[in-house]
């Protein structure tokens, strides 16, 4: 498994376990299984990082939950400052923590995104797992910086709709690894 030789594999390691120990007491995460969590949520997100255009800064991570796929990027790609915006306050805790114990470079917006500062913009925000997918896209894209990056979690079936939102120009989506269905979809900030 690529998670197993790769040099982030100590903080990986570290992250996995708080995961556990949290997921115990509250849910974070429906997957429970140490492998699956590894193969679905660390492995896909590394997957994203590896995907993120260079020159990429700053990221949003909409809907962060359990922190995925914020915090795995913000590991394998240290330049990039993340913030993890999580509503949830329970989970925002849970976020807050893993900054703590990873030392990493990010921050927790614990609150919804759309109640941010219209002039808190990123050069990326992703999407991974969170409801209404093309409605959290829509309030996604004016958080994006002119040229900026949304980075989609979706599936073949639901990317139809991603095509239709209005101004933002669609790459080719990447096969995740291991699935026929799900998709990495890019897509560039147009002119506004």
């Amino acid at each position: 498994m690529l998670l197993v030789t790769s040099p982030l594999a100590p903080q990986l390691d570290a992250y996995l376990a708080l995961l556990l120990r949290w997921n115990a007491r509250m849910n974070l995460t429906a997957v429970r299984d140490p492998e699956t969590i590894l193969r679905r949520h660390f492995a896909e997100s590394l997957f994203a990082a590896e995907r993120i255009p260079k020159g990429v800064k700053t990221l949003l991570d909409f809907g962060s939950g359990a922190g995925f796929p914020g915090i795995p990027i913000a590991l394998a790609r240290p330049e990039i400052a993340v913030t993890l915006a999580e509503s949830q306050n329970k989970k925002a805790a849970f976020l807050r923590e893993a900054i703590r114990i990873l030392e990493l470079r990010a921050e927790v917006w614990a609150g919804r995104v759309e109640s941010m500062a219209a002039a808190r913009v990123f050069d990326a925000v992703t999407l991974r797992a969170v409801e209404k997918m093309p409605k959290a896209c829509a309030a996604a894209v004016p958080r994006l910086s002119p040229s900026g990056w949304l980075v989609v979690f979706a599936t073949y079936a639901t990317e139809s709709a991603l095509e239709k939102l209005p101004g933002i120009r669609w790459a080719d989506a990447h096969p995740l690894p291991g699935s026929r269905q799900e998709i990495l979809k890019l897509g560039q900030a147009a002119a506004r």
